[in-house]
C-alpha cells in the first residue's frame, strides 16, 4: 500500500457516514425552518424556491437533495405541525384520570408556542386547499396522504377524549367526531388572522378561546379555568 493511501476501518467509515447523516439532517431542519418563515410571512404562492435556497446558503438545485419540490417541502411542514400537535395532545391526555382536566390542559397548551410554531400553524391553515388534489409525483403524493392521515389521527384522538368525558358525565352527550372537528376548526381559525406583533396578545386570545371552546363542548363552568394575568 502506498504511503499516501490510508485504509479506513469499518468503524471509521461508519463514523463518517454518521456524521454526514447528521449534517444532512441539520440542513434539512434548516431548510424547513427557512421555508416555514417564508411561507408564513410572505405566503406559499409568493415564495420562490430560490429564496429559500438563498436563506440557507445553498444553490436552488441543492434543495432537491432534500425535497422533490416546494410543494413537497410544504407537505412536510404541514405534517410536522399536525404530528407535533397530536403528540402533545396524547402526552397530556393518555395518563390523565380526568378527561376534563386533560382537555383544559390541552386547550392551554395549544397556545404555548414559539414564533416558529405560530408561523407553522399559519402555513398549515392557509394551505389546506392544496391537500385536496392528488399529485402526479409519487413522493409528493405520499407526503400529501401522510398529512391527511395525520389529520385523521388528530381528530380521532380528540374525539376519543371527548367521548370519554361524555361517558363520565363531564360534558353532555353529543357526536364526539363533530365536536372534535368543531373544536379544531375554532382553534385553526385563529391562525388566519393572529399576528405575533398585533394589538391582541396571545395570552388574551388563549383565555378567550379556552372559555368558548369549553362552552361549545358543554363545560363552560368547569372549575379549572382561571384567566391568566398579562405579563
Amino acid at each position: 500500500m502506498s504511503s499516501n493511501q490510508i485504509k479506513r476501518t469499518p468503524a471509521a467509515a461508519a463514523a463518517g457516514t454518521g456524521s454526514a447523516t447528521r449534517a444532512e439532517g441539520a440542513k434539512r431542519k434548516e431548510i424547513l425552518a427557512a421555508a416555514t418563515e417564508r411561507f408564513g410571512r410572505d405566503g406559499y404562492e409568493h415564495t420562490k424556491w430560490a429564496d429559500i435556497a438563498a436563506d440557507v446558503g445553498v444553490g436552488p438545485t441543492a434543495l432537491y437533495h432534500y425535497f422533490e419540490s416546494k410543494q413537497h417541502c410544504l407537505y412536510v411542514i404541514m405534517d410536522e405541525a399536525i404530528e407535533d400537535f397530536r403528540g402533545r395532545f396524547v402526552a397530556l391526555t393518555s395518563d390523565s384520570p380526568d378527561p376534563m382536566e386533560a382537555l383544559v390542559a390541552v386547550l392551554r397548551d395549544c397556545f404555548e408556542l414559539t414564533e416558529q410554531e405560530i408561523l407553522r400553524n399559519r402555513v398549515l391553515v392557509a394551505e389546506q386547499g392544496l391537500l385536496a388534489t392528488a399529485r402526479a409525483s409519487s413522493r409528493e403524493e405520499q407526503a400529501r396522504q401522510g398529512v391527511r392521515a395525520r389529520a385523521r389521527e388528530l381528530q380521532f384522538a380528540w374525539a376519543t377524549t371527548l367521548s370519554q368525558a361524555m361517558e363520565e358525565g363531564a360534558i353532555p352527550k353529543n357526536d364526539p367526531r363533530l365536536l372534535a372537528r368543531a373544536s379544531l376548526g375554532l382553534y385553526n381559525s385563529i391562525w388566519q388572522w393572529y399576528r405575533p406583533n398585533g394589538i391582541v396578545a396571545l395570552n388574551r386570545i388563549a383565555d378567550f378561546f379556552t372559555e368558548r371552546a369549553l362552552a361549545m363542548i358543554g363545560a363552560a363552568s368547569h372549575g379549572e379555568i382561571e384567566p391568566r394575568m398579562v405579563a
